[in-house]
């Protein structure tokens, strides 16, 4: 309780708040000055508040040097701590871990029953992003693109998504994984049910999605990247 108390007090700070959401969705470490220049803020006070946000241990850093001479640079990035902030506290890390290690326990029928719910929470996603006034089957390809868009940040996946011209492909890249604690610890099947959460938000919005992964930030990946292929 006391840890949550201190990071609530350090979280009070409007603007260091979107500091903290604006490092949580870069791929690589920030600068003091980098912190400055995007919040129009001196140094001195962007190094006061990413010193107050590493002294809860929400973020770590390190000093490196540039390879462009002079002194070398304090980089700051994401602490791999998870924080929890509910009131009171609930320990919904323990009780995931207990559901997840359960059905491995089952064996194949654990793992298809994990995969299939992570896709079916992918679908209901999907559904509960769509605007009021449009079926799938009226969305343009750029308004469902859209919807995946919103639904993946609406699932903390600080998403990336982009496509070739011929829209035969999505590239779908997830900056935050919601489940990267437990997936040190569970990775196969973790990261199944992740797959499987991805593939059925794609099932909805297209017809017949192969979906690929290319990069898994798991294995030291700096995100983890999908390619869609895309029925013509």
């Amino acid at each position: 309780m006391e840890q949550t108390l201190k990071i609530t007090n350090v979280m009070a700070d409007p603007t260091r708040y979107y500091i903290y959401q604006y490092i949580t969705k870069q791929h690589t470490d920030v600068t003091v000055q980098e912190i400055a220049d995007s919040f129009n803020i001196h140094p001195n006070v962007a190094r006061l508040h990413l010193s107050k946000l590493e002294d809860v241990n929400m973020l770590v850093s390190e000093t490196k040097k540039t390879g462009k001479g002079g002194r070398p640079s304090r980089l700051y990035r994401l602490s791999d701590d998870f924080v929890q902030l509910q009131f009171p506290f609930r320990d919904y890390q323990l009780l995931s871990k207990i559901a997840i290690e359960t059905m491995m326990t089952l064996g194949e029928p654990g793992k298809k029953a994990l995969y299939e719910t992570g896709k079916k929470f992918g679908e209901e996603l999907i559904h509960n992003q769509l605007p009021n006034n449009k079926t799938i089957a009226h969305l343009s390809f750029e308004e469902k693109v859209e919807v995946l868009r919103e639904a993946a940040s609406m699932a903390g996946f600080y998403p990336e998504i982009s496509n070739n011209p011929d829209r035969t492909k999505i590239y779908f890249q997830v900056n935050n994984c919601p489940f990267k604690e437990l997936a040190r610890e569970n990775m196969d099947s973790v990261c199944d049910m992740h797959i499987a959460f991805v593939q059925g938000m794609f099932d909805v919005l297209f017809d017949d999605v192969q979906l690929l992964q290319d990069d898994n930030m798991i294995v030291g990946c700096e995100s983890c990247t999908y390619r869609a292929i895309l029925a013509k």
